[in-house]
């Protein structure tokens, strides 16, 4: 599988999260949020101008800066 940045992902894939590379107060919310490695994601939409991006983790949306979500690195299944 190929690890790419949660920014990447187009509307409706799914992908699991392999890596969350923030520190600190960022990465606590982050994980806080259920985005933690092993939670499988869809992308469900993006802004007009690209950001935010909605995704799905579980039974929960949730939307990301893309300064936030390049620091979720996903695997993407071929």
């Amino acid at each position: 599988m190929a690890s790419i940045s949660l920014r990447a992902l187009p509307p409706g894939q799914r992908a699991t999260i392999s890596a969350v590379t923030a520190d600190g107060e960022l990465g606590r919310r982050i994980r806080d949020m259920g985005l933690v490695p092993g939670a499988e994601i869809t992308i469900t939409g993006r802004a007009p101008l690209k950001d935010p991006v909605a995704l799905k983790v579980g039974t929960t949306t949730l939307t990301l800066r893309n300064n936030e979500a390049d620091q979720i690195m996903v695997a993407v299944p071929h």
